[in-house]
């Protein structure tokens, strides 16, 4: 093998994702549930154990981590694990490390995403060097994008999915108002996001004084797609009406002619569902800037592992991140 090879992680609060960048393919993907480790460095260990005797140690590493990466200690902000990033580097013995917000090294994959890989959800023709927004569901709820500068496109780092939600009709002011003694503040994130559709469900259930059964996101969406109970049916369709009314708050925000890229792991599970859902007409309903709107293009994320793709664009590539060298 000519290149060293270089070290990769797309860490969320569920699944941690690893691989090896060998002259820019990847190779060797393997996911590991980070509730079966205490720390962070015990997952990292456990991939480079595995693979280091076929492909050799790496010196470099880049990790994109759900967190804000606002300084050298890094906190999950849906997980326990939590590292200090020169500390990290040198348990690990590498020569460098770069850590990067998970969605801002999924921003920095955008460019390179294969069309085929792309399912596109309304409006036109994106407008070549306009600014391009991303936010997907997961665990979380992570916001991006991609703004032209000269010859280069910074990646946005930031915590858009915290912004606070409001309602758009009197059923999402109920399914709130539920919500409300629960939290002191409900934002974008508590219910766009796997935990957001067990909370859908239940006030659901609360407002039509339904028992509720004790479900997890995978089991919601199972029966809201098979239409096997009215509840989890219905806490579907409000996730992806709020999810338009988010997303084009963001489009507005950016000015996104570029396109809208939705990413995260719950998009891709509701296929057809999504993309016959309320989330277009709610993306464009803006009122005096729906027209504005109704020309951008959303395209849902398709791929597998896509933040990998910007993570190896990330040594070479511009943008906020932390770094650490040794």
């Amino acid at each position: 093998m000519s290149g060293a090879p270089r070290l990769l992680a797309d860490v969320g609060g569920t699944n941690a994702r690893f691989a090896l960048s060998i002259d820019g393919t990847i190779r060797a993907a393997a996911i590991l549930t980070c509730n079966q480790y205490p720390h962070f460095e015990q997952a990292v260990r456990v991939y480079l154990d595995l693979h280091s005797a076929q492909y050799g140690r790496p010196r470099e590493a880049a990790f994109a981590v759900a967190a804000p990466i606002v300084g050298d200690a890094v906190a999950m902000t849906n997980h326990t694990w939590h590292f200090s990033v020169a500390a990290l580097r040198a348990q690990l013995n590498l020569q460098r490390l770069i850590v990067l917000n998970d969605f801002t090294a999924l921003a920095m994959a955008l460019r390179y995403l294969p069309a085929d890989e792309l399912q596109q959800i309304g409006g036109g023709k994106p407008t070549p060097a306009a600014p391009i927004a991303l936010v997907g569901a997961g665990t979380g709820l992570g916001v991006s994008g991609l703004i032209p500068s000269g010859a280069y496109w910074i990646p946005l780092q930031g915590e858009g999915g915290h912004v606070t939600l409001g309602a758009s009709d009197a059923r999402e002011a109920a399914v709130l108002q539920v919500l409300r003694p629960r939290f002191d503040h409900i934002s974008a994130e508590r219910l766009i996001s796997g935990p957001g559709l067990v909370l859908l469900y239940e006030a659901l259930c609360a407002i039509d004084r339904v028992p509720p059964s004790t479900l997890q996101p995978a089991d919601v969406t199972e029966r809201g797609l098979s239409g096997s109970d009215a509840q989890c049916r219905e806490a579907l369709d409000l996730f992806c009406a709020m999810f338009g009314t988010v997303a084009g708050n963001l489009a507005l925000t950016l000015g996104a002619h570029g396109g809208v890229y939705i990413g995260g792991g719950i998009v891709p599970r509701l296929g057809a569902f999504f993309a016959n859902s309320r989330f277009r007409q709610r993306f464009e309903a803006k009122g005096r800037y729906a027209n504005y709107l109704a020309s951008v293009p959303v395209y849902a994320i398709q791929s597998a592992l896509p933040a990998f793709i910007g993570l190896t664009h990330a040594f070479e590539d511009p943008g906020p991140r932390i770094e650490s060298r040794g």
